[in-house]
């Protein structure tokens, strides 16, 4: 599902290139769920970001459910994650002026859902995620935790064949988190296949294997795991 060979992601400073990314190789099958984990500064969320088809600005080779993602056009990499890719961001990324409702709206509407379908799988998710009173609500008026689950909840909504999540459970209490860990469980067992960053050894339990980064580098786990 998606290959990984020699990437890089750097910058170029008056003292030469600065690395974020360093020569990394990582296959990832469908069906998987894997973790990245790292220290801080280890190149975790820019891989991700990468993954999601939102960071261009990389060398090397990315193959992607059989498409070339490096040699493709940027317009053509967002019309890819909007088919396949549900992103569940550190920071939300929520749209401010748009409420609750509508915010988990955008994702069916990106895959041309009816709209009569699409307002029953909203109420359908609202309720799921125990966030109906808040479908009325703006970013704004949510606490951090609320914006969280909805985030989440907008990365699933239109079962996305692949699921990138960036510390998910960071604003939840531990019993949200929990919830949210078995939810994406649930959803790899549907044949979902799931990234996640964390630095949670207890969310990585949920996961099939551990993906190592350090400095940039892939120190254990990348594609030398996978058969």
């Amino acid at each position: 599902m998606i290959t990984l060979r020699n990437l890089e992601k750097f910058y170029e400073g008056g003292y030469g290139r600065s690395y974020v990314l360093r020569r990394v190789n990582i296959d990832i099958k469908e069906g998987e769920f894997v973790t990245i984990m790292g220290p801080s500064g280890a190149g975790k969320s820019t891989l991700l970001s990468i993954l999601g088809m939102l960071d261009g600005a990389w060398t090397g080779e990315f193959e992607f459910f059989g498409h070339m993602v490096h040699r493709m056009k940027p317009k053509d990499r967002v019309e890819l994650n909007k088919k396949y890719i549900g992103f569940v961001f550190q920071s939300y990324h929520l749209i401010d002026n748009l409420t609750v409702y509508e915010n988990l709206d955008i994702p069916l509407s990106y895959r041309n859902v009816k709209g009569s379908e699409r307002a029953a799988i909203v109420c359908d998710t609202l309720d799921r995620f125990h966030i109906v009173g808040k479908r009325d609500l703006y970013p704004s008026q949510l606490s951090g935790g609320q914006q969280q689950l909805v985030a989440v909840a907008r990365a699933v909504i239109a079962n996305p064949k692949l699921i990138l999540a960036d510390e998910p459970t960071g604003n939840l209490h531990s019993s949200q988190g929990k919830e949210i860990m078995e939810l994406f469980k649930r959803l790899n067992g549907e044949g979902a296949t799931i990234v996640q960053v964390t630095h949670s050894l207890e969310n990585a339990k949920f996961g099939h294997r551990v993906i190592q980064l350090a400095d940039g580098w892939v120190v254990s786990g990348g594609a030398e795991a996978v058969a």
